[in-house]
């Protein structure tokens, strides 16, 4: 499956107190949460928001869409997001990562900064494939570029592998994804599948060895590189992601998100003059679903002292994301570093 264009995400920064209470427990109650209740004053952080699907077929099932949040105080939490696309999750640590999959693969990533409110949110839009998309009935659908023919001794082994991972229960899903590859080892979905999870469970070999088995299978896979690539910054092996992200940007030279998750391993290899120039592809690209480049480049320029680039880094990403919840921070950089 193509991964999927991630549109621009509107961020919605509190006004007051009440307000962001309000709108926090009408979005986090649907998960059983209650930040409202919980800290009324805010002062527990909470990321929360809403995924909204466009273009998706109605007449066919409805995608699973789960949404995945790590920070630096602990491991990924994983949650099944239902129709109303409402998620929420508390934080204990500074930063973190949010990860869109849509039917298991990943089709949005974003990270978050360590500073702005305690209590952010970070809204999605993910636009349809054109396969997904409705179409006359007399019209037969494309299969997508990684389709594969159906293998009916699996079909319900893939249906208790998708219970499992909505009930978190990543022990099961380990069970089921190696029952799979044990009936059909050509698997090559099942094998990334298993990869991830493994890696998900911090258990970096196991994944290394499942992406292996993947990739011999169907060297083209991009959703496996990306992945490999992540494991690899995981390791702080650096250099090897950059590597895999640039191998993944010739297999798809069109996806912005490569751009981008190669110009964070390029900054992380302290690579930052190449960093700058994989970011500005992505910004070419996608302008506004990927501003957050802007940043990236900002924080970059900021640390080599070049403020006056920072400024300007700072100022195109506020003219994309006008209400993004460290606007008042940005703001008060760029008074102070004119151009």
């Amino acid at each position: 499956m193509r991964p999927m264009i991630l549109l621009a995400a509107l961020v919605l920064g509190p006004i007051m107190a009440t307000t962001v209470s309000a709108q926090i427990d009408d979005i986090c109650g649907d998960t059983g949460v209650m930040p409202g209740l919980d800290s009324p004053f805010a002062h527990v952080p909470y990321v929360y928001g809403k995924i909204t699907l466009k273009g998706f077929d109605p007449a066919s099932k409805f995608p699973k869409v789960t949404i995945i949040f790590s920070d630096v105080g602990q491991t990924a939490n994983r949650y099944a997001v239902g129709r109303s696309g409402n998620y929420c999750f508390r934080r204990t640590g500074g930063g973190g990562t949010l990860v869109v999959e849509v039917d298991g693969i990943e089709v949005a990533r974003r990270t978050l900064t360590a500073f702005g409110s305690s209590q952010q949110r970070e809204d999605f839009e993910i636009e349809a494939a054109a396969h997904q998309r409705t179409v006359p009935a007399a019209v037969i659908k494309a299969p997508s570029k990684f389709a594969r023919p159906l293998n009916e001794k699996t079909v319900e082994l893939y249906k208790k592998a998708a219970e499992a991972e909505q009930k978190n229960d990543t022990v099961s899903e380990v069970k089921i994804l190696n029952d799979i590859v044990a009936i059909d080892p050509d698997d090559f979905v099942a094998w990334a599948k298993l990869g991830s999870v493994y890696f998900l469970q911090n258990l970096y070999p196991e994944s290394d060895a499942a992406y292996r088995k993947c990739l011999a299978l169907r060297v083209d896979y991009t959703p496996a590189w990306i992945n490999v690539g992540q494991l690899r910054v995981a390791q702080k092996q650096f250099a090897a992601a950059v590597e895999i992200y640039k191998y993944a940007a010739a297999l798809e030279p069109d996806n912005a998100r490569i751009y981008r998750l190669l110009g964070e391993a390029y900054l992380q290899n302290k690579q930052g003059s190449l960093a700058v120039e994989v970011l500005d592809q992505a910004l070419k690209l996608d302008p506004v679903g990927q501003a957050e480049c802007h940043l990236l480049k900002g924080r970059l320029f900021e640390l080599a002292r070049a403020k006056e680039l920072a400024t300007k880094e700072y100022k195109a990403f506020l003219a994309k994301v006008p209400d993004h919840p460290d606007k008042k921070k940005l703001e008060k950089f760029i008074a102070a570093n004119p151009e």
